[in-house]
């Protein structure tokens, strides 16, 4: 049967079985026992090698282990793969702090990293068939992927993980949700065996990518991302949900072309990660036209929660003439300095939008600055009662903060009528 009516048959039965891929009762039985030598038959071994693949013995058992060399000038979509390097030397020049910071680091420190799991909930029932990661060197880029031939092997695949590792920082795609927790969960089950795990540095890109593009793809999955934001296509991908199946079609039958159709789409995938750090970062650390007004705000933001306000600043004045959401904050953090006329300006420029979402926040810090720092409560009361009219007829509110937030409105004009007659 062909590999496409394979796949077809596959997408059927995830469609009629919903219910994740796991080998049959009694198949790892089937699983030839490997001999304690490292002398093993091992199938279709001359097409492995025709593959760049070679195999790693230990302690009876093995696995493969395919290794790639890309140049630094191949392109990834929108970026070239050497792209890495400027960006990294830029992190040592910046002097703000930011989660995904490589200051002190060298591209080779990073370690991009995925893995292929035989289903998505984790835990002891979940085995892990290929570990996948990227290397940047200063004159190429080197793929490697280590795959668990069948049951049975995991000392091997962990022991080949493990043995020659000398990375600083993972960089993942929720990877800190899942891969490498589930790394842990295995290496758990076999650790008097192999190396233990280091201890590292982690970039998880999912959170980054979500921060800045959640509201403008409809999905921040890898896929979305690469194809909407790096301008990746691929061709002749396998999907990842059909992964596990055509892992245990290989696992029992030992055909090659579905597994290095897996193999091929996690190689993809540490590649992107390469060129998906390399654009954030370069979004973060440089002031350019790739940046959208969105992208900005977001970034802006970041800095903000970083506790970066001079960095926060800077992008909020940027966009501040379009972004109203920009110009509030910019209000709140010159209310901070304690640079109350500055800040009253920013509030009153959002107040004035009639369309703004920010327009009763906005009133209420005109009233508090009026109250409390210029001592003008007739002022301050005309700003308080337009919020409030503001409120009562915006649709920016939910019935969990409707009554809070009309009692503290109430509470302080009734101040302010109390403070205006005296």
């Amino acid at each position: 049967m062909s590999m496409k009516n394979k796949l077809n048959r596959m997408k059927q039965h995830l469609q009629s079985k919903p219910s994740e891929a796991r080998l049959e009762e009694g198949e790892k039985e089937k699983v030839k026992k490997l001999p304690e030598t490292s002398v093993i038959d091992i199938p279709n071994l001359k097409e492995w090698e025709a593959y760049g693949v070679k195999p790693y013995y230990a302690n009876g058992e093995y696995c493969l282990i395919r290794e790639v060399e890309y140049d630094l000038d191949y392109k990834h979509g929108t970026y070239r793969l050497g792209d890495l390097l400027p960006v990294m030397d830029e992190w040592q020049k910046c002097e703000v702090e930011h989660p995904l910071s490589a200051k002190g680091h060298q591209a080779k420190d990073l370690f991009f990293f995925d893995t292929e799991t035989t289903g998505l909930s984790g835990g002891t029932g979940t085995t892990i068939f290929l570990l996948g990661y990227a290397r940047v060197l200063p004159d190429k880029v080197i793929v490697k992927q280590h795959l668990l031939p069948g049951p049975g092997n995991e000392v091997a695949l962990y022991q080949s993980f493990l043995e020659k590792v000398d990375y600083t920082t993972l960089v993942t795609y929720n990877g800190k949700a899942f891969d490498w927790p589930q790394v842990k969960t295995r290496h758990t089950l076999i650790r008097e065996h192999v190396p233990k795990l280091p201890a590292f540095g982690h970039y998880d890109l999912l959170h980054a990518s979500r921060r800045l593009w959640k509201n403008k793809l409809e999905s921040v999955r890898l896929a979305n991302v690469e194809k909407e934001i790096l301008e990746i296509e691929r061709q002749d991908d396998i999907p990842g949900y059909l992964a596990p199946m055509i892992y245990f079609d290989f696992v029992k039958t030992h055909e090659m072309q579905g597994i290095k159709g897996v193999m091929k789409h996690n190689e993809w995938d540490v590649l992107t990660l390469i060129t998906l750090y390399a654009h954030l970062s370069s979004l973060l650390l440089v002031d350019n036209k790739q940046r959208d007004k969105m992208e900005e705000y977001e970034i802006g933001r970041w800095y903000d929660v970083l506790g970066e306000k001079e960095a926060a600043k800077a992008l909020y004045t940027n966009i501040s003439d379009s972004s109203p959401p920009a110009t509030f904050n910019l209000g709140m953090l010159k209310k901070k300095e304690q640079n109350y006329k500055e800040a009253k300006i920013l509030f009153q420029k959002c107040f004035a939008d009639e369309n703004n979402l920010y327009k009763e926040t906005a009133g209420i810090e005109i009233a508090k600055i009026l109250e409390h720092k210029e001592k003008d409560y007739t002022l301050a009361l005309f700003y308080a009662e337009k919020s409030l009219e503001f409120y009562k007829s915006s649709n920016n509110k939910t019935s969990k903060n409707k009554s809070a937030m009309l009692a503290d409105f109430e509470k302080r004009i009734k101040r302010l009528k109390n403070k205006s007659r005296n």
